[in-house]
């Protein structure tokens, strides 16, 4: 079974255009979308309108910075800070380019800070990039259910 890919993104726009990109890499993971911070930690620690959501953490973050109710970094922040969750990849996916942020979110812990290109066919080539390197070519800690399949014995 393949880990879902969790991609919090509030902008209509660059929610579609992340579809776009994921739909194009072809990849077989599914997407659960969350529009705000609070609703994504809600998924990930099982809580409130997900507190009947099957167990397991997805396959990677893919994570807006600013964000309505809890922005990206205090997303990051409750990631990080939960045992449950802190070895799971997180990567900045925004606009912004400002030093701040971007020093901010390697401090607290982001795996990857990517600043979302302007022009389409270079936005589609990075979130497939992105998609591909972290579900599919990225080997997961041991003891996750991708590691453990990736070393069992013909």
């Amino acid at each position: 079974m393949l880990k879902p890919i969790l991609l919090v993104e509030d902008d209509k726009r660059d929610l579609e255009l992340t579809l776009i990109a994921l739909e194009r890499s072809q990849l077989a993971n599914e997407v659960v979308i969350q529009r705000d911070g609070a609703a994504a930690l809600d998924y990930l620690k099982r809580d409130g309108d997900y507190a009947g959501r099957s167990e397991g953490n997805p396959a990677v973050i893919l994570l807006d910075l600013k964000l309505p109710k809890v922005n990206g970094l205090e997303v990051l922040e409750a990631v990080r800070a939960d045992p449950a969750l802190r070895s799971v990849p997180v990567v900045m996916l925004t606009s912004s380019q400002e030093e701040a942020d971007v020093l901010k979110s390697y401090q607290l812990g982001v795996n990857a800070y990517v600043v979302k290109p302007v022009a389409f066919d270079r936005f589609v080539s990075a979130i497939a990039d992105l998609g591909v390197f972290w579900a599919v070519l990225n080997e997961p800690p041991p003891g996750s259910l991708k590691a453990l399949r990736h070393n069992e014995q013909p």
